[in-house]
């Protein structure tokens, strides 16, 4: 397609306004940008291997030390010509070339093992921070990716990593170099002539003047270039998961006008960013070459003076490049070093929130819990100043079936995800036999629960191995035993490879109805003592539904368990039902006592039944 028609696409495509806000959601929020401290940070994980750091900077300093002998040995075997009379000192020249191929040899020598270690040395740095960033993740609260695009989130941990280990193994030998280098050559410039220093070094305020320019001006285009690149992620990420939906409302000219709205917008940073950056290098060899112009004239006067020799004009030239031409390296690096700080900095945003709240000293671990469950006075917000949960209070029985029903949106999933402690409670205490929650271990706490969510949530693997994931070393006759009790069996042995199928989080290969049967195995092969229902059978039909429901009724024996459901069918022969609304509970008792009330759980089953 020509560039013409791509661009009457464009303009044809729908602007900003419509539903999804695509650029609105992902804009970049205002922070100050902590340069040095990025820097700082980077510096402090790299010497976590500081051994072997050391030694590549021994490394790097030898190479450099051989590279810096040899414009001084060109300056001596020049100086082995004898312009009066016309005479060369052989012997001399012989020895000065043996050294200078050494030199040349021992510099290649030593870049190559400096490569290999600084590249595992950066290998070690990446995996580091990887982990670092993916062990931080699983400690953020919950409320954590409630607000953020998880394509930005994942955008993070792979490309601005990625910027960050490139950078790093190209610059970092290149810097240490580049500073012994400079003032190597600058030591080595004012031993041959301090004049001819003097001359030199009227480049640098200039360099200085320079870089602190394209610095001011680049650096935010580079944040917000890799901000932009974490919000197209974002954007990728959500219209891959609900690509059906997207057909099925035939949205794609909206999602493709929003994905060009964000493209769009990184192009712009990315443009702005390389524009400024690349002003560095042609403004550099600039001011090198005007530099090695005035040295090169005030050194032939003083050569033609004979105040020095024609072989130390030679070396200083030499050593004048040396000098300059790791600024210039510097220069080529600047683009790439500003937007690794850029996506460091974005990294080590993530690895400065807040974590859960640890556990306090002294907890206690629950052993053969009972399952008594009790909520005093409990609230609850998910922002400040709306409350989600009022003054909650009631106790469940060990062995108890309690139900909760309401409205969406009444409080129902919160109050589950309050007693496993995913979020905690603003006030009030919950209670486990007695002991309340923040007393316990998270873990210990968390064992307690046998779960199913409304949302499935499958991983990479096998049948088997999702089956298992609630009890790891469970047998695998206790996976076919669980799932023949959540009615999976049949289903699962008429796949190709039965419970060896393979499955992912996010592929369509199994129904809706049969991803949440292996929930319920997964639930049953737990056997905690508090199981946890919350729209289980949901996504299963009617006939599945009592297949399930008888089983789940085994499974409830003896065990405390709490059903978020809307089906009356589901709840009606539970031990107690709680009706939540407006964040209270209205009313609660039997099935058959709820209905002589004729309150809002009367309401509700009248309504359902027509």
């Amino acid at each position: 397609m020509s560039e013409n028609k791509i661009s009457k696409n464009y303009e044809n495509m729908p602007k900003l306004g419509r539903m999804g806000g695509g650029q609105q959601r992902f804009a970049p929020t205002a922070k100050p940008k902590d340069t040095k401290g990025t820097l700082s940070r980077l510096v402090k994980i790299y010497m976590i291997w500081r051994k072997s750091f050391l030694l590549a900077v021994v490394l790097t300093i030898l190479s450099a030390t051989a590279s810096l002998f040899t414009p001084l040995l060109l300056g001596r075997a020049i100086n082995t010509f004898n312009i009066k009379t016309d005479l060369i000192d052989t012997s001399r020249l012989r020895v000065i070339i043996i050294e200078l191929v050494s030199c040349y040899l021992a510099s290649w020598l030593i870049d190559t093992l400096n490569g290999v270690l600084m590249t595992k040395i950066t290998q070690k740095l990446v995996k580091y921070i990887r982990f670092e960033f993916f062990a931080k993740l699983q400690k953020i609260p919950l409320n954590f990716y409630d607000t953020r695009a998880h394509g930005d989130t994942m955008s993070r941990i792979t490309n601005d990593v990625d910027n960050i280990s490139s950078t790093i193994s190209q610059t970092t030998t290149q810097l240490i170099a580049s500073i012994f280098t400079i003032t190597g050559a600058f030591v080595m410039m004012l031993i041959l002539s301090p004049l001819l220093t003097l001359v030199a070094i009227v480049s640098i305020p200039l360099f200085l003047l320079l870089t602190k320019t394209i610095a001011s001006r680049s650096q935010k285009y580079f944040l917000g270039q890799q901000q932009k690149l974490g919000a197209l992620n974002g954007v990728i990420e959500e219209n891959i998961v609900g690509l059906k939906m997207v057909k099925a409302f035939n949205r794609q000219q909206t999602v493709l006008a929003d994905f060009d709205g964000i493209n769009q917008e990184l192009c712009n940073y990315s443009t702005k960013a390389q524009i400024w950056s690349g002003f560095m290098m042609p403004f550099m060899n600039v001011i090198n070459n005007i530099s090695f112009a005035f040295i090169a004239c005030v050194g032939g006067v003083l050569s033609v003076e004979g105040t020095i020799t024609v072989g130390v004009v030679v070396s200083f030239l030499t050593y004048s490049k040396q000098f300059g031409q790791p600024l210039n390296n510097i220069a080529g690096m600047f683009n790439n070093i500003q937007s690794a700080l850029a996506g460091a900095e974005r990294v080590f945003e993530i690895m400065d929130e807040e974590e859960e709240l640890k556990d306090k000293s002294g907890v206690q671990e629950l052993t053969n819990p009972k399952g008594e469950v009790e909520f005093r006075d409990v609230s609850f917000s998910y922002n400040t100043g709306r409350q989600v949960l009022k003054n909650i209070n009631f106790k469940v029985n060990p062995g108890e079936v309690v139900a909760l029903v309401g409205e969406t949106g009444a409080g129902k999933t919160t109050i589950v995800n309050l007693l496993t402690r995913f979020y905690d409670s603003d006030q009030g205490k919950i209670l486990i036999d007695n002991t309340d929650i923040m007393d316990i271990s998270r873990k210990s706490l968390r064992s307690c629960f046998s779960v199913v969510l409304q949302e499935t949530c499958l991983f990479t693997g096998t049948i088997s191995d999702n089956i298992r994931y609630s009890r790891p070393y469970a047998s695998d006759l206790e996976v076919k035993e669980a799932a023949k009790l959540a009615h999976a069996d049949e289903f699962i042995c008429r796949l190709p490879k039965g419970y060896n199928t393979i499955v992912t989080g996010s592929t369509d290969n199994l129904s809706q109805g049969q991803r949440q049967l292996l929930a319920i195995a997964r639930a049953i092969l737990c056997n905690a003592q508090i199981l946890i229902l919350d729209e289980a059978t949901s996504s299963v039909d009617t006939k599945t539904e009592k297949e399930i429901q008888h089983a789940l009724l085994t499974l409830m024996t003896n065990h405390t368990s709490f059903l978020i459901a809307h089906r009356l069918s589901t709840i009606r022969d539970a031990d107690k039902i709680m009706v939540i609304g407006s964040g209270e509970i209205m009313e609660s008792g039997t099935h058959d006592e709820l209905l002589k009330n004729k309150g809002p759980y009367y309401e509700m089953v009248i309504s359902q039944m027509g």
